[in-house]
Formats: C-alpha cells, structure tokens, sequence
C-alpha cells in the first residue's frame, strides 16, 4: 500500500474524533490562503472566552526553530506532494502542530522528547541532525518507527512519537480544503431530484401527475 493510501484509510477511520473537531480552525489572517493552523486572529463563530484563548496561544511560541524545522520535514515525509495534491507543510501542518502543542499541553513532552529522541538518532546513526542527514537516511530512520509490529524494542520510543506525529499531520492536513480534495470528500451538496424512475413507476402502476410534474420535480 502506498503510503498516501494508508493514510487515507487512517484518516477517515483512525483518527479520534477530538483530533479532528480541534483542527477545524480555519485560518482568515490570510484571505483565500488555505492552511491547517491559523497565525493571525481566528474570524469564526465562538465564545468571547473562546476567542481569547486562541488569539492567545497564537501569540506564543512553544517549538524552538530549529524543532519546527524538523518537524517540517517529518510531516511532509509523512504526506508528501504527488499528482493529486500537495505536501504536509504546503496546506501548514506544522503550524497546526505547533498549535496544538500549546492547546494541549500533554503533548508537549511527547512532541520534543520525541524530535529529541529523533536527533540523538540521527547523530548516531549518520553523524548529524534529522534536518542535516540525507533524505535517504531520514527515511531509513522512519521506516524504523513507522510500523510499530517490525518495530525493536530499542526503537519504542520513536515508535509512540511517530504515531503521534502521524495522527497530527494527518488530522491537519485532512482538515484543509485541500486534503478533502485528495480523498475525494465532497460534503453536503445540492442536488437535483428528478423524481422516481420509470421503471419503478411502472412496476407499481404509478405516475406522477402534470401537477407533480410542474411542482415537484
């Protein structure tokens, strides 16, 4: 399975339904911008002590620049651009990430202790940060953590992290425009009713009526 399809699947029946009821924040600092997590003010139909509390942590920063940077290229590792639509941090998932770190503080400590946890890897693996090694060797790390049944017991921690992390980038980026475009989601849509078909009709010796015809159908 490719890893774009797997996490189809993940995205419509795995993820828990907090995860994704937080992610639907839309972002309107940024007019006809599409991205998973807003930067500036939140513009939508909330409690005034609602609003606060957002235009609050978006005033605060929590992952240092360079954890962003990782973070970054872990989520576009985990969705990545192809012929149907864009990478993770196109749509801004590690800006989604980033808020919901600061909204839900129990994922603080699992979030840097697992970018920690990341880098320690790499340097012993390959001699540098995660952002430093080549994409070939992050990769190689990845698939390590990535399938919890192949993973080793040494590789645990990096196994509850990357989970973690999959979940986040994969409820950000499927709460955007454009991640509903790529599992083809089309929502409520008006349609055009045109009436019960003939052959039912027929089999129960029915017909619509002119007056049925002219206003209903």
């Amino acid at each position: 399975m490719k890893r774009r399809d797997s996490l189809k699947a993940l995205a419509l029946s795995g993820l828990s339904a907090g995860l994704l009821l937080e992610a639907c924040k839309p972002d309107t600092a940024n007019p006809g911008a599409e991205t998973a997590a807003p930067k500036g003010p939140l513009k939508y139909d909330r409690f005034a002590e609602q609003a606060a509390h957002d235009a609050e942590l978006l005033s605060e920063t929590f992952f240092t620049p360079e954890e962003m940077a990782t973070i970054a290229v872990l989520s576009d590792i985990i969705i990545p651009a192809d012929e149907v639509s864009g990478c993770a941090t196109d749509v801004g998932v590690p800006d989604f990430i980033e808020f919901m770190a600061k909204d839900k503080p129990e994922y603080q400590v699992p979030l840097r202790g697992g970018l920690r946890w990341l880098d320690i890897q790499s340097s012993r693996r390959f001699g540098n940060s995660f952002t430093g090694i080549s994409q070939k060797e992050q990769l190689q790390i990845v698939d390590d953590i990535a399938y919890p049944a192949k993973a080793t017991p040494e590789n645990q921690p990096g196994v509850r992290f990357f989970n973690l992390m999959r979940d986040l980038t994969a409820s950000g980026f499927y709460t955007t425009e454009m991640g509903w475009k790529d599992i083809g989601y089309l929502g409520n849509k008006p349609n055009e009713w045109k009436g019960v078909p003939a052959d039912v009709l027929q089999q129960y010796s029915l017909a619509y009526t002119e007056k049925d015809l002219k206003e209903c159908i």
